[in-house]
C-alpha cells in the first residue's frame, strides 16, 4: 500500500498553483490562444474541470461511475468534446468558480480513499495514489500551456517527483499510441529534482538510460517541449527512440511541439 497523504497535499498546492495563474485575468486574457491548437486558456481550464471531475465521481461513487463509463460513446476524446461546449458560454467569473469546486471536491474524494483500495477508471482501475499522480500530470500539461500563452516561467519544486515517478510507471504509453511493440528491456532513469536530489528507477546496470533535470523530464513526457529543447539525454537506441514518443497519457500523442518553438 502506497501512503497518499504526499502526493494529495502536492496535488492540493499543485492545483493552487494553477488557479493563480489565472484568478486575476481579464477576459481577453481567458480567450488567448495557448500552444495547443484550438485551445484558450478558457478551454485548458474547462479541460481540467471536466477531468478532476469525473476523476472525484470515480472515487466518490465507484459504481455510478464505472456505469457511465459503460455508457459513453466515442470515447474519453468525445467526452472531453463535449465538456468543453459545457463550459464554452460561461463568463470568466463562473468558469472560475466551477474549476474550484471541481478541484475541491475531486481531492476530498480522492483523500477519502484507503491507500489500498482501487479507484475505477477508463481503461483499468488504479490506486489512489496512481490516480492523483495522473492528476498532477494533468496539471503539469495543462499548467504549462496556460503559463506560455502568459509568457509566465512556473517556479518547479520537488513536487515533480510524482509525476516522473508516474511517467516511468506508465513508459510504455508512447509505444501503445503507435501500435508499437515496447522493448522487454528496462530502463534506467536518472532524473534530478529541483532540491538537487536525484530519483532513480530501473536497474543500474541497464543499457538504456534516460538523464536529465525533472522539469525537463516532465515538459518532454507530457509533450509539452520538443526533446531537442530539454536537458534529457538517452543512452542505448531504444531510450533514443524512447525520448521521440514519450508521453505520459493515453491516447493520441497530439502534435506536440516543434523543435526550437520554446528553446531557453
Amino acid at each position: 500500500m502506497t501512503d497518499t497523504t504526499g502526493v494529495i497535499a502536492d496535488l492540493t498546492t499543485e492545483a493552487a498553483v494553477v488557479d493563480g495563474l489565472v484568478a486575476g485575468l481579464t477576459e481577453t486574457e481567458w480567450a488567448a490562444p495557448t500552444p495547443a491548437p484550438g485551445w484558450r486558456v478558457r478551454e485548458q481550464i474547462a479541460h481540467l474541470a471536466f477531468i478532476l471531475r469525473i476523476a472525484g465521481f470515480a472515487a466518490a461513487q465507484p459504481e455510478a461511475f464505472v456505469a457511465m463509463t459503460k455508457s459513453l460513446t466515442g470515447g474519453l476524446d468525445v467526452a472531453v468534446e463535449a465538456a468543453l461546449k459545457e463550459f464554452e458560454h460561461d463568463p470568466a467569473e463562473v468558469l472560475l468558480s466551477r474549476w474550484r469546486g471541481e478541484r475541491d471536491t475531486a481531492i476530498k474524494a480522492l483523500a477519502a480513499v484507503p491507500g489500498d483500495q482501487l479507484v475505477p477508471w477508463l481503461v483499468n482501475p488504479l490506486p489512489p495514489y496512481v490516480l492523483a499522480c495522473a492528476g498532477m500530470m494533468e496539471l503539469f500539461g495543462h499548467g504549462q500551456d496556460i503559463a506560455d500563452a502568459l509568457g509566465v516561467r512556473p517556479t518547479r519544486t520537488d513536487r515533480l517527483r510524482h509525476l516522473v515517478g508516474f511517467a516511468v510507471r506508465v513508459r510504455d504509453f508512447g509505444y501503445q499510441a503507435r501500435n508499437l511493440t515496447p522493448p522487454d528491456t528496462e530502463f534506467r532513469f536518472e532524473i534530478t529534482g529541483p532540491s538537487g536530489a536525484l530519483w532513480t528507477f530501473g536497474p543500474e546496470d541497464s543499457p538504456e538510460r534516460v538523464t536529465g533535470s525533472a522539469e525537463g523530464f516532465c515538459l518532454l513526457v507530457t509533450r509539452r517541449r520538443h526533446r531537442a529543447d530539454v536537458d534529457v539525454r538517452a543512452e542505448g537506441p531504444l531510450a533514443d527512440q524512447w525520448l521521440d514518443i514519450a508521453q505520459a497519457y493515453r491516447g493520441p500523442a497530439g502534435e506536440g511541439r516543434a523543435p526550437g518553438q520554446f528553446a531557453d
